[in-house]
């Protein structure tokens, strides 16, 4: 005898049926029982879910603390943040460049003349710089993987940007030795406005009233300062007295022509600087192009025309950190020039004139005068206009 016992769910009303059945029958009916109990035991059985809590979820504890690690590391610091603003964050990063190339001007000029203790010539500091400049040029185009010659097409803006560079600086040399120092300088401070004539001409960049205004402001300014130097016995008076005797000679009109072109040939460099850093897309190339050229150049003309002079070890040291300085300051310019207008950036050019001025006033190596104080104004009230108002999106 067998006993089988069903039960059946229906809306919770539960219905029990018993079933008895005899020996035979449940062994005749025995294959039929173990078939329906094969159908029977799936509905009956069911697929426990795991029971989840917050306790048997595991969690990696290492990833968190990797990330809290790595975070430190990829701060960048106020300094570096700004860097980067000024080279390309910004609408006001060619005029920013500009900038920082005129401040590291002026640093490079108190340096010179603080701690200057051996009279080297000239064209042997411009070897130096030159020198300087191409190693660290090929080092940053080497780091960057871009060829040193760069594409095909703008090497012959790069190799006119060297001729036309060197020829300027070698003028500027001559000019310098043979007139007084102030008179040389300014001379040399009619670069910007020789360079928004050629821009015109040469990139037919459109000169607006507001650009010919800030620059005839900065200019005037400029007046106002070298009219002092030239006709007081100040700071300079040793340097003119050492002059006099070739500025007085028959000569100095010819060196004064001289200077003017050194002034008219920088201000095609420049249009050749901010044409081949627009082709090339790498202003540093047209760094290396004139360090190219004016390393060998400068060591021929060391030898040919001057005296060599073996530097002491403060003398190297300080030509280093000036080459070091150069080479910074003529990346900040074709960067600036590449982005900004020759107009707006020349005018930023004439802020160098200023701190010189205002640093020599503080430190009382220049004596203050009116004039030297209006000039400053002129200067820095024109590149305040140009630097806050003058990057705007035009059209060209």
């Amino acid at each position: 005898m067998a006993a089988s016992a069903d039960t059946i769910t229906d809306d919770g009303n539960h219905t029990v049926e018993l079933t008895v059945l005899a020996n035979e029958e449940s062994e005749a009916n025995g294959g039929s029982a173990a078939a329906s109990s094969e159908e029977i035991t799936p509905l009956l059985t069911q697929i426990e879910r795991p029971k989840i809590n917050i306790f048997s979820v595991s969690r990696s504890r290492r990833k968190p603390r990797e990330l809290v690690i790595k975070a430190p590391e990829t701060e960048i610091s106020p300094v570096s943040q700004f860097m980067l603003w000024a080279w390309s964050g910004s609408r006001y990063s060619g005029l920013l460049c500009m900038a920082l190339s005129s401040v590291i001007y002026f640093v490079m000029e108190v340096l010179s003349e603080n701690f200057t203790a051996q009279s080297i010539p000239l064209f042997e500091m411009a070897f130096v710089r030159c020198t300087v400049t191409l190693i660290l040029s090929y080092i940053w185009l080497r780091r960057i993987g871009l060829p040193i010659f760069g594409a095909t097409h703008p090497r012959k803006l790069l190799l006119l940007r060297s001729l036309v560079g060197y020829l300027s600086l070698l003028s500027f040399i001559y000019c310098i030795q043979r007139i007084p120092f102030s008179l040389a300088i300014l001379l040399s401070f009619t670069t910007p406005i020789m360079a928004s004539i050629m821009a015109r001409i040469i990139l037919y960049e459109k000169l607006k009233i507001t650009e010919i205004g800030g620059l005839a402001c900065s200019f005037s300014g400029m007046l106002f300062i070298f009219q002092q130097m030239l006709t007081t016995q100040g700071g300079l008076q040793k340097t003119e007295e050492a002059s006099n005797s070739s500025f007085r000679g028959s000569n100095h009109i010819y060196a004064a022509l001289i200077g003017f072109f050194s002034s008219i040939t920088g201000g095609i460099s420049y249009c050749l600087i901010k044409a081949a850093a627009k082709a090339t897309d790498q202003p540093v190339l047209t760094v290396l192009s004139f360090a190219i050229l004016g390393s060998p150049a400068a060591g021929i003309c060391t030898f040919a025309f001057e005296e060599f002079v073996l530097p002491s070890f403060n003398s190297v040291s300080l030509m280093l950190a000036l080459g070091i300085l150069s080479f910074l300051a003529e990346v900040f310019l074709a960067h600036g020039l590449q982005l900004e207008k020759i107009n707006k950036a020349a005018n930023v050019m004439f802020l160098e004139a200023a701190l010189s001025q205002l640093w020599g006033i503080g430190t009382s190596s220049i004596a203050p005068s009116l004039g030297r104080l209006v000039g400053c104004i002129l200067i820095i009230i024109s590149v305040s206009f140009t630097m806050f108002f003058g990057p705007e999106k035009e059209n060209e």
